[in-house]
């Protein structure tokens, strides 16, 4: 084995091994006693913080050279695994060390933040405001998307959740909520599988390798607004629970 893909290979494992610690730091608890809102919020955001700390790694690797401009590509030559090896990123700091050290230090405080005090007072905003700074030091571009979902998502977290009750029909909310929670863990599978493909190719060649990135990703992205509906559907079936019982 190359020393690239050993050195590919740590860094995918710790981070899917720190995914799904994030998701289970709630317990051993029962998934099912557990508020479903906060936990997707929570796992959204700590993939966020967990994906700036694999970006950062890359651009710590690259040492301290100039960037070639604000959009950067985190692997660089050195660490390319395969022809189409790319984690697009943005940065306003012009230099992969600095750049890498900042987005590992802010995905950190972002997956902290995300597992241990999202549902707290400003829980939401201060997610937002970290994951944004992540952002622009070079933590990933496309982790954006789950950033405005983990904040619009935490916003509802131990909310009476009204508008849903009004709108979702009984039968379709029971049904959606019996995918709870393996629709979320599908999108952390899918979604560090998209990753890893990505970083270290496979063995079906480049253009086989493209699709395969390609057809995960939609996969990947269809699962982000499904997850959250499901989880919504699940909390409101036990707030209608909780009323009759009260």
């Amino acid at each position: 084995m190359s020393a690239k893909r050993k050195l590919g290979g740590v860094h995918g494992t710790v981070l899917l091994v720190g995914s799904m610690i994030s998701m289970g730091e709630r317990g051993k608890a029962d998934w099912h006693n557990a508020s479903a809102i906060r936990e997707v919020a929570s796992s959204f955001g700590a993939i966020v913080g967990l994906a700036g700390i694999e970006h950062g790694c890359f651009e710590v690797l690259q040492g301290s050279v100039a960037t070639d401009g604000i959009i950067i590509n985190a692997i660089g030559p050195a660490q390319t695994m395969w022809e189409g090896a790319s984690e697009r990123a943005l940065t306003i700091i012009p230099n992969f060390l600095v750049t890498g050290l900042l987005a590992i230090i802010f995905g950190i405080l972002v997956t902290v933040w995300a597992v241990a005090f999202v549902h707290r007072r400003h829980g939401a905003p201060v997610l937002f405001l970290l994951a944004i700074i992540l952002f622009l030091v070079g933590g990933g571009l496309a982790p954006i998307i789950l950033t405005v979902v983990a904040t619009a998502t935490a916003t509802r977290i131990d909310k009476p959740l009204t508008w849903w009750h009004a709108h979702l029909p009984h039968s379709i909310g029971s049904a959606l909520a019996r995918l709870w929670p393996w629709s979320l863990f599908a999108f952390v599978l899918v979604f560090w599988g998209t990753v890893g493909v990505q970083i270290f190719g496979s063995p079906f060649g480049a253009d086989i390798t493209r699709e395969l990135v390609t057809v995960l990703s939609i996969i990947m992205v269809s699962l982000i607004p499904l997850t959250v509906v499901v989880g919504l559907a699940f909390d409101v079936l036990k707030q209608d629970v909780s009323h009759r019982v009260s």
